[in-house]
């Protein structure tokens, strides 16, 4: 598809200037613009890109003055951030959707399939599975027994969701990414090895929710493992079985949650971050790269460090750590100063 300026200003609101015939057909970075790419500029930090980039349409907030002549052509806006979601949002919308099903796929006579779904080759879909209408489910993918998705949602290739498990309305559940695996339950026995513990719950997603590539979620000892409405996972994040993740959550790669904690709505778990079992996060937490929380977060707190730390003692904390050698000269020496005026 292409685009000339006088028609991306038209549907966005903005103000051209330069050649309003300029064309685009794809979208890039400023950084990486190219003839016919259309870039943005919603970080000063990359304004000294805007005058050496080849990308022929460039959206700028409204108030951006240039510094130097600039090749491209600008197209001032209100908000350009949000402009740039709202074009990505259309341009993705337009791709075509895939529809039918593979003669390679497997699905049981039992499985209920909706109105305009893609089933990949080698894809299984076992009985009683349900499948919603428009939903993408790329090669590869297993549903278990039982399984629900609802309509809309995406599967990509590989994705692997055990009996009993149930997916939302409008998911997106990325390559490799295993929802409903066993919980990791063992028992001490008394020859010293360990006995497993059944794991007889599900998992439970509801509507809109993102899982990164794979992310394994695990299956409830009993009753559901639960990821809130709107919740969005990076890849190679592990949730322990039992555990529930509230509304609008945001997780970065590599964290994990252990079995039976619970974390609030609206919260943010930077990357490699770590939640021992049976812990509570309140709503609208924040959790910095790297912390490990071992005791419950009351709502709107910040936690960094570890073990985990209020945010404002942590960074006191981090001012002194480099200076600990430096210290620990400066206490021995005054010990030993102690000692000679009690010698004396």
């Amino acid at each position: 598809m292409e685009f000339n300026a006088e028609m991306i200003a038209g549907l966005l609101g903005g103000e051209i200037v330069g050649r309003k015939e300029t064309k685009v057909h794809t979208v890039s970075s400023i950084e990486e613009g190219r003839e016919g790419s259309l870039a943005y500029l919603t970080n000063l930090k990359y304004e000294p890109c805007l005058y050496t980039t080849g990308a022929s349409i460039v959206l700028v907030d409204r108030t951006f003055t240039p510094s130097q002549p600039v090749a491209a052509t600008l197209i001032r806006v209100d908000d350009a951030a949000a402009c740039v979601l709202r074009l990505l949002e259309m341009y993705n919308a337009a791709k075509p959707r895939r529809t039918g099903l593979s003669r390679l796929a497997s699905v049981a006579e039992q499985a209920r399939v909706g109105r305009d779904c893609y089933i990949g080759d080698f894809t299984v879909v076992e009985e009683g599975v349900e499948i919603g209408d428009g939903c993408q489910i790329y090669p590869q993918v297993y549903l278990g027994r039982g399984v629900s998705v609802g309509e809309g949602t995406i599967l990509y290739a590989g994705v692997k969701i055990y009996e009993g498990c149930r997916i939302g309305r409008n998911c997106i559940v990325h390559a490799g990414a295993v929802i409903g695996a066993d919980g990791f339950g063992f028992a001490p026995n008394a020859a010293g090895g360990f006995d497993k513990i059944p794991q007889l719950g599900n998992v439970v997603i509801e509507d809109d929710v993102e899982i990164g590539a794979n992310t394994c979620i695990d299956r409830a000892k009993t009753d559901s493992t639960i990821i809130r409405r709107g919740v969005k996972l990076d890849n190679l994040i592990q949730i322990g079985h039992n555990v529930q993740v509230g509304e609008n959550t945001v997780s970065s790669a590599q964290t994990g949650i252990a079995g039976t904690s619970k974390v609030g709505s609206n919260c943010f778990i930077a990357r490699q971050v770590g939640i021992a079992d049976h812990v509570n996060v309140g709503n609208r937490v924040v959790i910095g790269s790297k912390a490990g929380v071992d005791k419950n977060i009351p709502d709107g707190e910040t936690r960094m460090g570890y073990p985990a730390l209020p945010g404002l003692r942590f960074h006191r904390a981090s001012a002194v750590y480099k200076y600990l050698p430096e210290l620990s000269k400066r206490v021995d020496a005054l010990e030993n100063e102690i000692k000679t005026l009690k010698n004396e």
